[in-house]
């Protein structure tokens, strides 16, 4: 690893305030309380935009559902979107989020690296987290901006193996198990943060990338805030 000193700051959006972010050499982290909808660059970013309301169960429980609308996450994805298309970086969200229809953005293919979405000025690519640190396989979208896809690096894009532990396959059998998930049978107020975590070898990933785009407004030949 380079020097801190060396190292390009990047900020990242949408982080836990005592997340793996926070502390991390040239890092510039935005929680909630600094609100990351606010932010005006001028540092390339990763996003971490909330996901409950673009997923799976956006409507919320099933036990009570139709809850929430879909999308209603108070403008966070459209600010993340356009800070890391403004100023350069990469996004991040649960693989098959909503919001990739919503906002008219390429949806990835699964083991086929990253695809540009020309119509945004991006790249896309499906990747697990399993494979950098996570312990289930979390299967991911990223949205990567300012770079030429040249300049992106080549991910492990295989799909991983169910981690089932055999004491969950002999008590529910297999089909049920892989629908709980191993980290669902984690239990306990730290599941939905273990479940939602970015691995540290996943998280220097994205910093990667982010410090290699370009600043976007500079590349179109106008004058970038200043620092």
């Amino acid at each position: 690893m380079r020097p801190v000193e060396c190292l390009r700051t990047v900020a990242a959006l949408y982080v836990e305030p005592k997340g793996c972010y926070v502390g991390a050499p040239g890092v510039d982290p935005w929680d909630e309380a600094r609100d990351a909808r606010t932010y005006a660059g001028p540092h390339p970013v990763v996003a971490h935009p909330p996901c409950q309301r673009w997923g799976r169960f956006w409507h919320g429980s099933t036990r009570k559902p139709h809850q929430y609308k879909l999308g209603d996450d108070g403008g966070c994805f459209e600010k993340a979107l356009h800070a890391v298309l403004r100023w350069g970086g990469v996004l991040e969200h649960p693989a098959h989020s909503k919001a990739w229809d919503a906002f008219g953005l390429l949806k990835p293919t699964a083991g086929q690296g990253w695809q540009t979405d020309w119509a945004n000025g991006c790249a896309v690519c499906y990747v697990e987290q399993g494979h950098y640190g996570h312990a289930s396989r979390k299967p991911t979208w990223l949205l990567a901006a300012g770079l030429n896809l040249a300049e992106l690096p080549q991910l492990n894009w295989t799909k991983g193996e169910q981690r089932l532990p055999a004491w969950m396959i002999e008590r529910y059998g297999y089909e049920k198990a892989r629908r709980i998930g191993v980290v669902a049978m984690v239990g306990g107020k730290n599941k939905t943060a273990i479940r939602n975590a970015t691995p540290d070898p996943f998280r220097d990933l994205l910093l990667s990338i982010a410090r290699q785009a370009h600043n976007v407004r500079a590349k179109r030949g106008q004058t970038a805030p200043k620092e």
